[in-house]
């Protein structure tokens, strides 16, 4: 089976770096040529809580969409996400580009909508995969990032993962 370029979102307001270190590594066990990009602390946007540590995740996959989303569900779940007494978002995953999709896949929507309405995704995708054009907004990452009008405060945060640190010191 081919390999398909995937982007992916992950944010954690409880426990962040547990919590994105345990997805990370998740994703690890099953994704090809994984990319991080640094992490950013932003404010929550459309809930109440503390900041979130966000990053975004490219990799190759041979798994076809459905079965992709369904193993992030998973490790959401493994991460407290669905729990009833849970306080904040433990772990969140979302796809935010599969191949050159663009539709609704049993309600998945791509490209991710959050892609051009929050910055700690624009931000991070811009950095990772400047060059490329977003489905249909038809422009690349960078200018989209460049041009945006995004009223949403981020930081870069220190964040070291399997001994690399992913935010650049040039950010900071």
């Amino acid at each position: 089976m081919s390999l398909t370029q995937v982007f992916l979102g992950l944010g954690s307001n409880i426990e962040r770096e547990t919590h994105l270190l345990a997805g990370l590594d998740a994703l690890a066990g099953f994704l090809q040529d994984m990319r991080c990009s640094a992490v950013f602390e932003s404010q929550p946007v459309g809930i109440k809580s503390g900041p979130f540590f966000n990053l975004v995740v490219s990799a190759f996959t041979d798994l076809p969409l459905m079965e992709l989303d369904r193993r992030l569900k998973f490790i959401e779940a493994d991460n407290g996400r669905y729990a009833p007494d849970r306080k904040g978002l433990p772990l969140d995953i979302d796809v935010l580009l599969y191949g050159d999709l663009v539709g609704n896949f049993d309600g998945l929507i791509l490209p991710r909508a959050e892609i051009l309405k929050n910055a700690f995704v624009l931000w991070p995708l811009s950095l990772m995969a400047p060059e490329r054009v977003h489905p249909l907004a038809g422009q690349d990452f960078a200018t989209l990032w460049r041009e945006a009008q995004i009223d949403q405060v981020l930081a870069p945060a220190a964040f070291e993962w399997r001994g690399r640190q992913l935010t650049p010191p040039e950010l900071g």
